[in-house]
């Protein structure tokens, strides 16, 4: 056994190590909530991990972003994984795709190489085409909801979207899955109410970004990553995703 997971493998098992070693996970987005669910994934022994993401490396990514290091502003999110799960793990292969998940652009992926996966995007079109891709194969998926604007990592939970409440991204995706047909789908959300003292001065799209701290997204990126490990090694705790 690999050093790296003896202790990971002491609570998970060996079968379910090897599980792991042989899967293969698509993670889409790099930001606040995915980069910490990528370090997650290559921390615990995932063997193929699939980066989408469009984006580069900015300034304004240092204070949340576990892929953001000074010296690597400007760089393409995706190259930074790999840069990151080098230093970390020899047992993984990282597969970058610099792409913006879209309708025009989804056709290029199969979605059925995937065991699992994971929606860490901030936008309503591309999440609802990541879910309804992963659902049309059949593979696994759960998606992550607002953290922007919030602190409370303890008001973080993972439920059926259904069930879900004072979350405003979470109201209009439920709506959108459910006139395409999706009334079931696991979420990682929030309901602590959002907050921001002043304008970040900064824009996402036409609209000014959300405020954030590293707290919330980093915590829900490993939940979306826990999520993934439990259910590929065999160790869900409860209602089978």
């Amino acid at each position: 056994m690999n050093d790296i997971f003896c202790r990971t493998e002491a609570m998970l098992g060996k079968d379910a190590m090897k599980r792991l070693k042989s899967s293969r996970v698509a993670l889409f987005g790099l930001g606040g909530v995915g980069s910490a669910a990528f370090e997650a994934l290559v921390r615990s022994g995932v063997g193929q991990i699939d980066v989408f993401d469009h984006d580069t490396l900015s300034e304004s990514n240092l204070n949340r972003q576990l892929l953001a290091t000074a010296d690597l502003i400007g760089t393409d999110k995706t190259v930074a994984a790999i840069k990151r799960a080098e230093v970390i793990s020899k047992d993984v292969k990282i597969i970058p795709h610099k792409l913006f998940f879209l309708p025009d652009s989804s056709d290029k992926i199969d979605m059925t190489l995937f065991d699992y996966v994971i929606d860490a995007v901030d936008t309503v079109t591309g999440k609802l085409e990541i879910i309804a891709k992963a659902k049309a194969a059949g593979v696994p998926v759960i998606s992550c909801m607002g953290t922007g604007n919030k602190l409370d990592i303890t008001a973080l939970r993972v439920s059926d979207i259904s069930k879900t409440e004072g979350c405003p991204l979470a109201r209009v995706m439920r709506k959108e899955l459910k006139s395409r047909g999706i009334t079931d789908l696991p979420v990682v959300w929030s309901d602590e109410k959002p907050f921001c003292a002043e304008p970040t001065g900064e824009l996402k799209g036409n609209r000014p970004a959300p405020a954030s701290a590293i707290f919330v997204p980093a915590a829900a990126g490993l939940i979306l990553a826990a999520e993934a490990i439990k259910h590929i090694s065999g160790k869900t705790d409860g209602e089978e995703h």
